[in-house]
Order: C-alpha cells, then structure tokens, then sequence
C-alpha cells in the first residue's frame, strides 16, 4: 500500500497542495476550513455512504437539536458556490463548531451564545472531518430534489389548465388522438394527449361542431411540448436519485481496502447539466402558457377582448397578461447553461467547475415562476370558461372550476388582481392534483 500522507486528506490550497500535516496541524486546518434543515440531512446520508461513522453520529444529534424555533442558516451568494457547494456548506455548518450565527426565537443569534444558553457544546472535529461536511454536492441537489418535487406537480397542473384553456379557446380533440402520437412515439408526448383526453371526456364544448380547422400551435402542439418537459423531468430524477444516494465527498475513504483516495466525486457537474436541462424545460411549460394566455384575451372565437364582463372603463384581463410576459422573459434569462461556463481558482489547481450551484438557483427561480404563470392561466381558462355558459366542459373540469369559484371568483368589474394572483398560487399549492 502506499504511503498516505495527511494532506490527502485535503482538498488542493493552491501551492501549498504538497504541504503535509502533522495530525495536529491536520486538525487545527479543517476547524479552520470550516470558516469557508434539509440540506444537512442530505450531508448526513451522504457521510453514512463515506464510512465516517464518528462525525455520522455527532451530526445526527445535532440535527436533533433544530426545530421551529432554531434553525441553521443558509447564504447562496459565496464566492466557490459554483465549485462544489463549499463556501455555502461551509457557513451552514459553522454553528456545529460554535461560530456563526443561527436563527433562534425569530432573531440572527451568534451561536456561541445560543449554545451557552441553552448548555450545548460544539462540535469536536478530527482529522478528515471539517472537510466531510464542507465538500459534495449537497447545496446543489437539495435544489434538485426541491425543484423536482415542485416540477412533477407544476407539469401536471400545466396539462390540467392546458385543458380548460382548450376548452375556453373552443380548440379541437383531435391533435390529441393516440394514433398521432402512436406514429412518433416519444413516451411524454403520449402520456400528455391522454391525459388530456381523460380530463374532457364528457365535455359538451370539446364535441360541438368547430368552425376553425386548426388551432394555434400553444394548443394543438401541447402534447409535444408539455411531452418533452415531461421526458426531461424523468431523465433529471433519475439522475438526482443516483446522486442523493451517493458519496461525493474527497477523498474518498474504503476502510475495508485501506484505501484513501483523492478524487472527483465532488464535482458538480452529473447534476449541473441536467439541472439545466430541467430549467429549460420548466421555463418552455411557461413560455407556451403565456401564449395561451394571450390568446384568451385577444377577442377571438366568441370571447370579448381582455376577458371584459363589462366593457367601457374596465381592462379586465389585460394587466394579468403583462406580468405574465414580464415573468416568462425572466425565465428564457435565465436558461443560459450555467455548466457552459467555468472559471479556475485556487491558483489553477481547480481548473474546471460546473458552476451547479448557480444552475440550482436558476432551477429554483424558473420552478417559482411557472408556479405564478401557470396561476395566471388558470385565472384565465377560468374566466373564459365562464363566458361560455351555458355550455358546460367535462365533469372533471367543472367539479375543479366550482372548487376554485369558491375562492376566486368571477371579474364582473376591474378589481386589484395581484391578490387574486397570490390566491389561486396558493390554490394551486393547496388542491389536490387527483381530482
């Protein structure tokens, strides 16, 4: 076996790279590294995986010591985010050896002074273990994991209001035939058309007779484009699940090999690629809402311009559409790659960098609009629905329209529309997606 010197137990400090420390100076180094909720349950599942069993366990009674009325707090702007999630977990995790500041009783406390309160002791690390904290991929894929969670429900909530904006537009079934997707089968693209077949069956506004012979491609191309978000949403879980039951740590230590290897598994960039992929995908769900919106308010097919129940002074719908597009362009921003780009640090020994904690916070952002656009649209569909009385869509999308009625209802006249906005997000949030 070679012989293992302590700094392999490091990460790279520039030039002083090939520095070894005696086991005192090694310990003395990772209390100072350390300077650089759920976030540090994920760190304590990605430790079980790297053998580390003594820090395991003083972190699981940590953990336990976090409640309502205490909890660690969680910076995103440090300078090597975009390397490893190093400087982000570092100042997480600061608390557990006593510096820092944590959030107790609804106050920014120094944590020293919280746990000679409350008689807790720090953390005492050994060798390996400030840096065991510090360096994965954690900040990254608890992004993930969040925005996956949120972009199942948000890509089922857009075919549902896809479906009652094809109603209230008076579009056609039949783009939404199997055999059109059977002859190009990309499994997302199938699921969507029959999920919106399933959602108006029984709809008598879907089976009257249609004037128009197509209509726009935000409505007769949704299984294609809904489809695709979808595929990217199974392709992007599948690869988070790999990572959250990973260990990402470095180096990587096999006791049962003697081993102790420094290695990559820190990097970010497995998940950096696909987050981006997810935010694109997030942000085309948006874009094609937004057209649909607009096509709701533009006077076509039977309905009064901006959705207006009283026309004069009224500008009913109009404003909705403008803070719809205002968001959705934010969106399309944000769908730069942020794993095309890289700059090195650490005097060039970290030459290359995913840059996944930026695709993360881009992810998160993205998720956030769709959430208030997909709003938007329902307000919409809803409205326009409503015009087309007395002819009633299917009896799952009335069902769901008398639910959210009780809530929000009808705009006879202009009213302040942020907090119908903010009520139908929370809505959203709130009802459940089997109904």
């Amino acid at each position: 076996m070679p012989n293992l010197s302590y700094n392999k137990y490091g990460r790279s400090f520039g030039n002083i790279r090939h520095t070894t420390l005696t086991p005192h100076r090694h310990t003395a180094r990772y209390d100072k590294l350390l300077g650089r909720g759920d976030i540090a349950r994920h760190r304590q599942h990605s430790l079980r995986s790297a053998h580390l069993q003594h820090l395991l366990h003083q972190l699981h009674v940590a953990i336990r010591r976090f409640d309502k009325n205490l909890r660690l707090m969680l910076y995103v702007g440090s300078a090597l985010q975009r390397l490893n999630s190093l400087t982000t977990l570092g100042r997480l995790y600061l608390p557990l050896i006593g510096l820092g500041e944590v959030y107790y009783k609804g106050e920014v406390r120094e944590s020293a002074d919280v746990w000679a309160e409350l008689g807790w002791e720090p953390i005492k690390l050994k060798s390996k273990e400030g840096l065991a904290l510090l360096n994965g991929t954690q900040f990254m894929s608890a992004h993930a994991v969040w925005s996956l969670i949120q972009a199942e429900r948000l890509s089922d909530w857009a075919d549902k209001i896809g479906a009652m904006s094809l109603e209230a537009y008076d579009g056609r079934i039949e783009p939404f035939y199997h055999q059109v997707h059977a002859v190009r089968a990309h499994q997302g693209q199938i699921e969507t058309a029959e999920h919106f077949r399933k959602l108006l069956e029984g709809s008598e506004i879907i089976k009257q007779k249609k004037v128009h012979v197509q209509d726009p491609y935000s409505f007769r191309c949704i299984p294609q484009v809904h489809g695709a978000s979808k595929d990217t949403i199974r392709y992007v879980k599948s690869v988070i699940e790999i990572e959250i039951n990973s260990a990402t740590d470095n180096p990587t230590v096999f006791p049962d090999e003697d081993l102790i290897i420094s290695a990559g598994n820190f990097h970010g960039q497995p998940i950096a690629i696909p987050m981006d992929m997810l935010t694109i995908a997030l942000s085309e769900l948006s874009n094609i809402s937004e057209r649909r919106i607009y096509k709701l308010i533009s006077g076509q097919r039977g309905l009064p311009n901006f959705l207006v129940a009283k026309p004069g002074l009224n500008s009913g719908f109009m404003i909705p559409q403008y803070t719809a597009a205002s968001i959705v362009s934010q969106s399309k921003g944000l769908c730069m790659p942020a794993s095309a780009d890289s700059i090195p640090s650490s005097q060039g020994q970290e030459d290359h960098v995913s840059m996944g904690a930026n695709a993360a916070t881009k992810l998160y952002k993205v998720m956030d609009n769709l959430d208030h656009i997909l709003a938007i649209e329902l307000m919409n569909a809803a409205q326009a629905l409503d015009f087309r009385r007395p002819m009633k869509s299917s009896p799952i999308i009335e069902k769901f329209l008398s639910k959210y009625r009780n809530e929000v209802p009808f705009i006879k006249e202009d009213i302040v529309m942020y907090k119908e906005i903010h009520k139908t997000v929370a809505f959203l949030k709130r009802y459940p997606l089997n109904f």
